[in-house]
């Protein structure tokens, strides 16, 4: 009976010892638990971290994306003005051309102005009269010193033309060596058809006056107001064969002098006497 109490006391205090045992094992087990618990949260934020960094590049990507986007609204708007200067550009060199050449004249080109003979369009020019848009050929006429402006719509309207051609030259020059024809009416009346010849611009008129004034040494001298109307002619006419040849105005005076000179040998008929 002693001997089954010892035992029973032995087992009895190896009873607590092993609960104390256990209870260092649970308390150990729980040490690494917790410690796995603590560093398992660790964890997650590094997840978290890892996670949040490719949303991050996401980001970046879309922000890069964004600006490479601007760049090409910035070319289409860049474009626009680019496409507007070059029809601004495409109109205004329309316009130039136009300015260029009108009514089949052109810019540098010599022409006849009846009342003041050849000048030369030195420009085409658009301006604003009286609040109206007027298309303007700019006529300079050298030897006058004199610039003149003429709308384009009135140009044929007073008689404003081109040289002469071959045929009206040749016309000109077979009048030259023509016949006088001298009217027996008072001067002052023939001074006046003479002096619309003059002005008509047509060249065969004025090659007429020419004609019938002309005097050779032979003739009596002409009177102041026949001197003026003949100078007045041979010169409109002078300038004009001068321009179509390419020679001087003095070249052309001799030329044609000379041809009337021929054609007279002194025999001309002198036209009657100044009544003015």
């Amino acid at each position: 009976m002693a001997t089954a109490k010892k035992t029973s006391a032995k087992t009895a205090a190896k009873k607590p010892a092993t609960r104390a045992k256990a209870k260092t094992t649970t308390k150990a087990a729980a040490k690494p638990a917790a410690k796995t618990a603590a560093k398992a949260p660790a964890k997650k934020p590094a997840a978290k971290t890892a996670a949040k960094k490719p949303a991050a590049k996401t980001a970046a990507k879309t922000t890069a994306k964004a600006p490479a986007k601007k760049p090409a609204a910035a070319k289409t708007a860049a474009k626009k003005p680019v496409a507007k200067e070059a029809a601004g550009a495409a109109s205004k060199a329309t316009e130039a051309v136009a300015r260029k050449s009108a009514l089949g004249y052109r810019v540098n080109e010599h022409i006849v102005y009846p009342a003041h003979g050849v000048g030369q369009i030195v420009e085409i020019s658009s301006q604003e009269i009286a609040g109206m848009q007027l298309e303007l050929f700019v006529i300079n006429f050298d030897k006058e010193k004199m610039v003149l402006r003429v709308p384009l719509d009135k140009a044929k309207q007073i008689g404003m033309r081109k040289l002469a051609d071959a045929d009206t030259l040749d016309g000109a020059i077979k009048t030259l060596r023509g016949r006088a024809r001298v009217k027996r009416t008072m001067w002052s009346r023939r001074a006046q058809e003479y002096e619309a010849k003059i002005n008509s611009g047509d060249l065969i008129a004025i090659a007429e006056v020419v004609r019938d004034l002309f005097r050779n040494e032979n003739q009596p001298e002409q009177s102041y107001s026949e001197r003026q109307l003949y100078e007045a002619a041979l010169e409109r006419m002078a300038r004009e064969v001068a321009t179509i040849r390419k020679v001087t105005e003095d070249e052309a005076i001799v030329e044609l002098e000379a041809i009337l000179a021929q054609t007279t040998g002194g025999a001309r008929r002198r036209n009657e006497p100044d009544a003015a």
